[in-house]
């Protein structure tokens, strides 16, 4: 199996330890939620994959566009019942590992229910209880703002509607 075959069948199968394999050791992982910070290192990656596999729910892979050292992968999944929409841009090392995984998502309300699971999700299994309190509160609230402007706001603004 190459390597992004690999990879593939790791997030469809939620096997943190199966994708981590494939990942160079120094591997760096481009949040789609943060500019503040990145998951650098096999380890770290690894860690935050089994985080993301607990609250993402069947990661399918529905497309990838190959290069010579990059791929890109478009995925989908369900976080909270909320179909969410990725694009993952993988860039490879000349072994043919993982070296770059920079990571897109959509549409908004999936996002900000993926933030708002994961996030206390990371925080507890750092061993940061309040950390994970707090992310809890933040989260649902942005989430909340997300999925009501989705369901009030944006049909203001569809294509063919009239007044």
């Amino acid at each position: 199996m190459d390597v992004i075959e690999q990879w593939k069948s790791a997030g469809e199968t939620a096997d943190a330890a199966l994708a981590a394999e494939v990942l160079a050791d120094d591997a760096v992982l481009i949040s789609p939620l943060t500019d503040g910070f990145a998951f650098r290192g096999r380890e770290q990656i690894r860690e935050l994959l089994v985080s993301a596999f607990e609250v993402l729910d069947g990661i399918r892979f529905d497309g990838e566009v190959r290069g010579d050292d990059e791929v890109v992968l478009f995925a989908t999944t369900t976080v909270r019942g909320r179909t969410l929409n990725e694009c993952q841009w993988l860039r490879l090392d000349d072994s043919g590992l993982i070296r770059e995984l920079t990571l897109y998502m959509r549409p908004l309300p999936a996002v900000t229910a993926f933030t708002r699971a994961l996030g206390p999700v990371i925080a507890r299994a750092q061993g940061h209880a309040g950390t994970a309190r707090v992310l809890t509160a933040a989260g649902a609230l942005l989430d909340g703002v997300a999925s009501s402007g989705d369901r009030t706001s944006m049909p203001m603004a569809a294509p063919g509607r009239s007044g």
